[in-house]
Formats: C-alpha cells, structure tokens, sequence
C-alpha cells in the first residue's frame, strides 16, 4: 500500500491561499496513475496527502525560504 505525503506552501493560489481543489485532485491522480504505471500498485490501496505548510514554516540551506530566495 503506498502512501505518498506532498507538502507544499501556502504561497500559491489565489491571495496565497495554496492550491486549488482541482490542482489537488490533479496531484492526487497524477501521482497515483504514475504508481500505478511505473510500480503496477493498485489505486484502490494508494493513499495520497496533500499538506499545506505557511511559507514561514519552510527553510532551505539553513535559512528561511523567503530570506534564502533573496539571496538568490
């Protein structure tokens, strides 16, 4: 039974609301039709979350996203 976790910010969408409903559901088909595809796991025991982390919540290289993105 896979279970595959996303984690992505909030920072997208509309008024940084993250992604849509339809952009979840396209994440969630993609991902277990591509199990399914290169691992022949059922979709019917796939188990597929989406969580949505507040941008302050992420840090690359030891730093905040948004102080690391302006190093960039």
């Amino acid at each position: 039974m896979p279970y595959v976790n996303i984690k992505v910010t909030k920072e997208g969408g509309p008024e940084g609301t993250g992604p849509s409903d339809d952009e979840k559901a396209r994440l969630i088909s993609g991902v277990t039709q591509l199990l399914q595809d290169v691992l022949g796991k059922s979709p019917a025991t796939t188990i597929v979350v989406i969580d949505e982390v507040a941008l302050g919540g992420w840090g690359i290289a030891g730093l905040p996203v948004e102080d690391y993105r302006a190093q960039q």
